[in-house]
């Protein structure tokens, strides 16, 4: 009945069968007089979803998470990743070959000075680290009496005897209907901040900064719909869009060349050096900009200026046009949400249906609207323990039978060309533990307290971060993630530089989206999240000193009711939550078959304090 187009399950290559590609490494390293080598989990633009060519770490150890970063020595070999992914790493890697270390703290950096010995030559590509980045491997070897040596060639490429060929999707144009801004207004304002900046000219090194400005949009990533590309923007004069030529079709490539000059990748050094040789000013994105561009900058005698990416803020601040289609798009979400919570809550309690199951039927109900263009991410569908892995990806040699008196964790998201969407919810499978509802509860209340939440302009993520904390901190407990991420408008679902955490230093500003996700994770026993996008808008005070904002909530699917302890709620709480579902029930109920809508009423109906 279902099946999924945009995701798989198959369980990759793992473990010890992979140890062989590690031993014929050390030898590529020994024939190059290299002592170690550092494979970070990135491509040249540090893009959050890689190319299959570019999975050098996963291909090497085994490891498929989103983040992570391997140290290979002679002797020892080390695969480092964050606190999401401890438990999936223990089970991807060969725990004789490869040490599982901490990403963060203490960071890679801490274990390379320990590890190397005076003499040590640890190579690094510079095209797949940032400056920052190699700027503390160096010190690192410095400290232990090594050396950092950039490499021209990877070394595990050349090892890799069946890489995949980079990808050539083709580029479509992304239409002033959905994108709102035409390329030339966006152009004004890069310049505008380029003379701000006092620099002769900007490098596109990412390329979502390219596809929101030059409008247009591919599928050379999984779940981004991202052309790879880079551009080069002067201070005077016409850009200059590096991209493969076979990705254009002759609309794309008359598009682009209205405001911008097309040649093929391999032309970017040579043209960067050429302005560089007089002395020029070129800035660079210290996120997403190879080493390998600063030391081509200054190699020709130009000046590399790193620091934050001017676009990165202009394209986090939604226009006008890219609101009302994240809006249209999040109605549209809604509708293929409430098909799939009805048909969970009717099929569920048999303890016939799996994870995988789940996947698939969200995925199938929204294709059935005709404008899905791919999922935003891959969806995580956790029941029982498997819900408490944050990060969790269901496969089929994990997956599990949904069954009664279990919770179902199931976060989403889809691409159309109107808007971005991310959702999360939390099903009750039969009767929820007293347990289970406390920990709901408490997690309900921290996200109404950040959709609720009004705050001086200016103001940043880390000082929202708390509310979302509260409840569960009073009751000794917390989670091991942001609160809440930027979006895209059918570009990355995490999309910065905004974003709600201890981390987020970015003012949020109106026009920004949000999700609001905090949750709660019982190892071995369940996990509770709960998210919605929110849009900062203006916040409308009477007497008010200064300017306000405030969120607008832009997902619209039913909260399980089951899961709440009402008498936990204030006032104010529940008014929330009742006001919330009969928005739900006004914007969503239309679209629906007669079954589905008997559903969302029960579904949505107030609850009484």
């Amino acid at each position: 009945m279902f099946e999924a187009h945009f995701q798989t399950f198959e369980e990759p290559e793992a473990g010890v069968a992979l140890t062989a590609r590690l031993s014929a490494l050390r030898e590529e390293l020994a024939r190059r007089k290299l002592t170690g080598f550092v494979i970070p989990r990135a491509d040249q633009q540090q893009n959050e979803y890689v190319p299959p060519s570019e999975e050098r770490l996963a291909w090497l150890t085994g490891f498929t998470g989103s983040a992570g970063f391997a140290v290979v020595l002679i002797q020892e070999a080390a695969l480092f990743v964050d606190g999401r992914y401890t438990l999936q790493a223990a089970k991807q890697v060969d725990a004789k070959a490869w040490a599982v270390e901490s990403l963060i703290d203490p960071p890679p950096e801490s274990w390379v000075s320990a590890h190397l010995k005076a003499g040590d030559r640890l190579g690094f590509d510079p095209w797949l680290h940032t400056f920052a980045a190699a700027e503390r491997l160096s010190a690192a070897c410095t400290k232990a009496g090594a050396e950092l040596v950039a490499v021209d060639s990877n070394p595990i490429d050349a090892i890799w005897q069946d890489r995949p060929q980079p990808p050539i999707a083709p580029v479509a144009v992304h239409n002033l209907q959905n994108a709102g801004v035409a390329e030339a207004e966006k152009l004004a304002q890069i310049k505008g901040e380029i003379g701000k900046l006092g620099v002769d000219a900007l490098v596109l090194s990412d390329s979502h900064a390219v596809a929101w400005t030059f409008n247009i949009r591919g599928a050379d990533v999984a779940h981004t719909p991202l052309p790879l590309s880079y551009a080069l923007v002067p201070k005077d004069g016409r850009p200059t869009i590096f991209i493969d030529h076979r990705k254009l079709s002759n609309l794309t490539r008359d598009h682009l060349e209205q405001s911008a000059d097309v040649r093929e990748p391999d032309a970017m050094a040579p043209t960067l050096m050429a302005l560089a040789k007089g002395s020029a000013s070129i800035a660079l994105d210290s996120a997403t900009a190879a080493d390998a561009l600063s030391r081509l900058i200054a190699g020709a005698g130009g000046k590399p200026v790193r620091g934050s990416d001017p676009i990165a803020l202009l394209k986090a601040v939604k226009n006008a046009t890219e609101i009302k289609g994240t809006k249209t798009a999040h109605v549209r979400d809604a509708v293929a949400l409430a098909r799939f919570l009805a048909w969970v809550d009717r099929e569920a309690p048999s303890g016939k249906l799996t994870e995988i199951d789940a996947v698939e039927a969200l995925e199938t109900f929204r294709r059935d609207t005709g404008a899905l263009k791919d999922v935003s991410f891959p969806t995580i569908s956790g029941t029982g323990p498997n819900g408490a892995i944050v990060h969790y990806r269901v496969t089929r040699k994990s997956n599990r039978r949904i069954a009664p008196g279990d919770l179902l964790l199931i976060d989403s998201g889809a691409q159309y060309e109107d808007g971005t969407t991310d959702v999360t919810r939390t099903m009750a499978v039969g009767e929820p533990t007293d347990e289970m509802r406390d920990r709901f509860t408490r997690v309900l209340r921290g996200h109404i307290a950040i959709a609720r939440a009004v705050f001086p302009d200016g103001t940043t993520g880390a000082q929202l971060d708390t509310l979302a904390r509260q409840y569960l901190w009073a009751a000794g407990l917390d989670f091991e993630h942001g609160t809440g991420h930027g979006v895209g408008s059918y570009l990355s679902v995490h999309e910065g530089p905004a974003r709600i955490s201890k981390l987020g230093t970015t003012p949020l500003k109106r026009g920004m989206i949000l999700s609001n996700e905090p949750g709660y994770y019982k190892t071995d026993g369940f996990g509770i999240r709960i998210e919605n996008l929110e849009l900062v808008v203006e916040a409308s005070i009477k007497g008010a000193e200064k300017p306000m904002n405030a969120f607008e909530t832009l997902t619209l699917a039913p909260i399980d009711r089951r899961l709440i302890d009402v008498a936990m709620l204030s006032k104010d709480e529940l008014d929330w939550l009742n006001a919330y579902h009969a928005r739900v029930r006004a914007e969503v109920r239309p679209a629906l078959d007669e079954a589905t809508r008997a559903w969302l009423d029960q579904a949505t109906a107030e609850l009484k304090g």
